[in-house]
């Protein structure tokens, strides 16, 4: 499939309504804080939760930037929150070569309104790096290449003149033996395709073990969708670990929760994963899902996903209404 073709068939999903309230976005959204929901069930054994803190100690990793909002105290008040979800599939966490951030998304969750907002952002984003000008214009998701986790918070906000409150990076490649450890997962394809010697029908619910729900996360050129397709068959698979995760077995399957704390690093405490689980978890009664659309071009020989000055706007227009801020006019590059 071509870039025109697949862009012109992006475009045509995208002339509905910028924001649709969709039930099915509910199980989606769990990626933004698969930290928070792996294991709540069975906090109330002593060993449970023990391998929780043990667990979230191992995944905490700060995010090295200069905070412009006080999360904690936004936690402590109970007031709207947003959440960066980094997903990567290079590698491991912890290498020398960090790799590229093919799955963007700010997650905001107002628990006054019981809403939650999901925006996903192109993975070929043009951008300029607050950090490395040297490097710009260059496609967003090499932002967490050059400058890690600080650098791609710095680039999102800069970019959309909002606040990011915290992060939570998942890669996607590591979690095969966690699949494995809770003894595979359930999912509904919402598209027939075959990958990596899998294959895969639309609307049959399908039993996979790690490789097979890799592959199934991982296809990208036949989705008419694209990479829009991709991230939605990403979080399709987090989910469904999610629920697989919450039960007693789980929590005291040692060995899952090693593989999870070796896949997931996030700014998120345990007293903050405990605050958004419980005080939060109305957000998800209200969901609502969008994604910043951009324009194919190509700019000295690279090609690009160009979002206009208007685009970026209404989106940092939307996050900022879903924190309770008022809107802002977002600056040039």
């Amino acid at each position: 499939m071509n870039n025109d073709d697949n862009l012109s068939r992006v475009e045509s999903h995208h002339q509905a309504p910028k924001l649709k309230k969709k039930r099915h976005i509910v199980r989606n959204v769990i990626l933004g804080i698969l930290a928070v929901l792996i294991i709540l069930t069975g906090v109330f054994a002593a060993t449970a939760f023990h391998n929780l803190k043990s667990t979230t100690n191992k995944m905490y990793q700060g995010s090295g930037t200069n905070d412009s909002r006080n999360a904690s105290s936004l936690l402590a008040q109970k007031k709207p929150v947003s959440i960066l979800i980094l997903g990567t599939d290079t590698g491991a966490l912890g290498r020398n070569y960090k790799g590229r951030t093919d799955t963007m998304m700010i997650m905001t969750l107002n628990p006054k309104k019981h809403q939650t907002t999901l925006v996903s952002i192109p993975r070929d984003m043009e951008v300029n790096f607050p950090d490395f000008p040297q490097y710009s214009p260059a496609k967003i998701n090499s932002a967490y290449t050059y400058g890690g986790v600080k650098e791609a918070i710095k680039t999102v906000e800069n970019h959309f003149n909002i606040p990011i409150d915290y992060y939570v990076l998942i890669n996607m490649g590591g979690l095969e033996k966690a699949i494995n450890d809770v003894g595979g997962i359930t999912v509904t394809s919402p598209l027939t395709f075959s990958y990596g010697g899998s294959s895969f029908t639309k609307g049959q619910a399908e039993h996979m073990n790690g490789k097979t729900a890799l592959n199934f996360a991982r296809m990208r050129h036949q989705d008419p969708m694209g990479d829009y397709g991709r991230q939605e068959r990403q979080r399709l698979v987090i989910t469904a670990l999610m629920k697989k995760s919450i039960s007693p077995s789980t929590v005291l399957n040692k060995d899952f929760l090693d593989s999870i704390s070796a896949q997931v690093r996030t700014d998120l405490t345990l007293s903050d994963m405990k605050k958004l689980a419980f005080s939060y978890r109305g957000t998800s009664k209200n969901v609502e899902s969008t994604y910043a659309q951009g324009s194919n071009q190509t700019l000295d020989g690279i090609d690009f996903q160009v979002v206009s000055v208007q685009e970026r706007q209404h989106i940092s227009d939307i996050i900022r209404k879903s924190l309770g801020l008022k809107p802002s006019t977002i600056q040039t590059e």
